[in-house]
């Protein structure tokens, strides 16, 4: 690990940095331009993508060498495909094919996972063309990073399943789980296990390759990554695999023959899913962020769980922690302040600012190393951090126990009733919280949505017409609701009479339809602008437009759950 992650930081990676050959004047002025309006231009943003690109490569080695070797391998390709269209430009310089004349943006873009959008901030603003650029100097220096990075290729692909000593451990976990199964409450024995891992590349690889394990201890496995699902069982889809994983937990009423005793998944499961039939949590790879790591124990460490104990066991990538940690933090300090930058409100360049980035991600480290070597509480993580400071989870853990005892009653409950409430702590506040469901939207697949709680949308809309927290703010739509309703359990008969008199017993629900449809109306720009933002970036890999049937429109795609009406009392 140590060797191919001094390697790495070697790498030179000119294929990301066309701006270091430009020699047009017209080029040159724009740069200059760039840098003097926003302090920070095209030149700058390849410089940090040189380091989020080794960032890159470093966690895709901790996570597998298979990942990495895939990286290379695409890294590689791009190389020769920009050496082929150099060749074919000075071959003939006057041709004007776009193919040989121009650098596209995708020319210049690293190969982002799900997982990485971290990586996708420095997409090139303005596309050069190769005439402006000293395509001789780079296409040397592409030759020789090609040479560099094939030698790390060849060393990572000798890495073979055979010779993947992590793989083999993880195949002994498995074999000690299923044959040595622990018992819950019930008596009965649990063989399920759940691996995270960061990368599509290696969950691939993990359910290939231990397929012929699986079947040998009869164990039916399954993979999610975004919208890429993989089993032998039917269906094959996002949420019935995760039901068969966790029926109990998910509430399925059969007691079907099909459960999935072994799942493989990447981050894309690691909110909001209920899967605590499970009682242990296998980390393949560590998320750079503890609350990532926290998160993914927390599908099973969860209320309702039937489990004597829960587990939660981590695969770290190498035994000198401060080594793993210095690699990552030169890098990500840096990586932090090119996010600020693009904004224009920092200087990337300063040391002090540097410094604060620095002591951002110090902090990081620490948690990191507490998880590592000390049994604790996941909600008490050095300084103040918890949980619920950055997971829906507290609202989920609240719902889950008022669920298991109010279930009769809540199915009863048809859907559009209402509450009107007054918040003490914030006495003049006026507006509605509407939970509205998408009636049209496929939740088979996992998309990039505008809600993080999709196809649920929860929105606070001020009477006055202001969006006050949009559908991408469900956590504090959530600490609202529960700031204006804790410990009221009985209608507030003064309030209920003066909202009738306001709205004439229900006959002049103006302000409250306009109000609703403004919501439905905010829902569909903040869909749109979570769709372009996607394209925009470039996207995840496996990125996909929402089909139009499938996107929220108009109030025909919603039915209205339930709304609270917050409001102040009348004098």
């Amino acid at each position: 690990y140590k060797y191919l992650a001094d390697q790495i930081e070697k790498f030179s990676l000119s294929v990301y940095t066309p701006s270091s050959y430009v020699i047009s004047e017209e080029a040159i002025q724009r740069l200059a331009k760039e840098k003097q309006d926003f302090r920070f231009n095209q030149l700058d943003r390849e410089k940090f993508l040189i380091g989020m690109m080794q960032t890159n490569f470093l966690k895709r080695l901790e996570s597998s060498a298979h990942s990495l070797t895939e990286t290379l391998e695409r890294t590689i390709g791009k190389i020769d495909t920009l050496l082929e269209k150099i060749d074919r430009y000075e071959q003939n310089q006057q041709m004007l094919n776009a193919d040989t004349e121009v650098l596209l943006d995708d020319d210049i873009l690293p190969e982002d996972d799900e997982d990485d959008e971290e990586f996708l901030v420095n997409k090139a603003r303005h596309p050069y063309h190769l005439e402006e650029l000293d395509c001789v100097r780079w296409k040397e220096d592409l030759i020789k990073d090609k040479g560099t990075l094939s030698k790390a290729y060849e060393s990572v692909k000798a890495i073979t399943p055979d010779r993947d000593g992590k793989l083999q451990a993880i195949k002994t976990h498995i074999r000690d789980k299923a044959e040595h199964p622990p018992t819950d409450k019930d008596g009965e024995t649990n063989r399920k296990l759940l691996v995270f891992t960061t990368f599509k590349d290696t969950a691939e690889y993990l359910y290939e390759n231990l397929s012929d394990l699986a079947v040998a201890l009869n164990l039916n496995m399954a993979m999610v990554s975004g919208d890429v699902t993989r089993t032998k069982l039917t269906p094959n889809n996002f949420n019935a695999i995760l039901t068969n994983f966790a029926p109990r937990a998910r509430g399925r009423a059969d007691n079907g023959d099909n459960e999935i005793d072994l799942l493989i998944a990447t981050d894309c499961i690691s909110e909001g899913q209920n899967l605590q039939d499970c009682d242990t949590v296998l980390n393949y790879d560590i998320h750079w962020n503890p609350v990532r790591i926290i998160q993914r124990f927390g599908r099973i460490d969860r209320i309702g769980s039937r489990n004597l104990s829960v587990r939660m066991i981590n695969y770290w990538p190498t035994e000198d922690m401060e080594v793993y940690l210095r690699l990552q933090s030169r890098v990500q300090a840096r990586m932090a302040l090119a996010d600020a930058a693009a904004t224009g409100s920092e200087d990337p360049l300063n040391e002090s600012a540097y410094e604060q980035a620095q002591m951002e991600l110090n902090f990081r480290d620490r948690q990191l190393k507490q998880l590592r070597e000390e049994v604790l509480d996941f909600d008490d993580l050095s300084d103040g951090v918890v949980l619920s400071d950055f997971t829906l989870d507290y609202f989920f853990t609240q719902l889950l126990r008022y669920l298991e005892k109010n279930k009769k009653e809540l199915e009863a409950t048809p859907n559009g009733v209402y509450a009107v409430t007054h918040d003490k702590d914030r006495p003049m506040e006026k507006g509605v919280i509407f939970f509205l469901r998408q009636r049209n939207a496929n939740t088979d697949i996992q998309r990039k949505t505008a809600s993080p709680i999709h196809p649920f949308y929860a929105v606070y809309m001020r009477n006055s017409g202001d969006i006050r927290y949009g559908c991408a703010n469900t956590r504090q739509v959530l600490d609202l609701f529960e700031s204006a309703t804790a410990g009221k359990t009985q209608p507030l008969q003064d309030l209920c009479i003066q909202f009738d008199s306001e709205t004439q017993n229900g006959e002049n629900m103006v302000l409250y339809n306009g109000l609703l449809k403004a919501v439905i109306s905010h829902i569909s720009r903040a869909h749109t602008t979570t769709q372009t933002r996607n394209l925009r970036r470039g996207g995840p890999r496996d990125f996909k437009l929402t089909p139009r049937s499938e996107a929220p429109r108009d109030t025909s795609d919603f039915e209205l759950v339930t709304w609270l009406v917050i409001t102040t009392p009348q004098l």
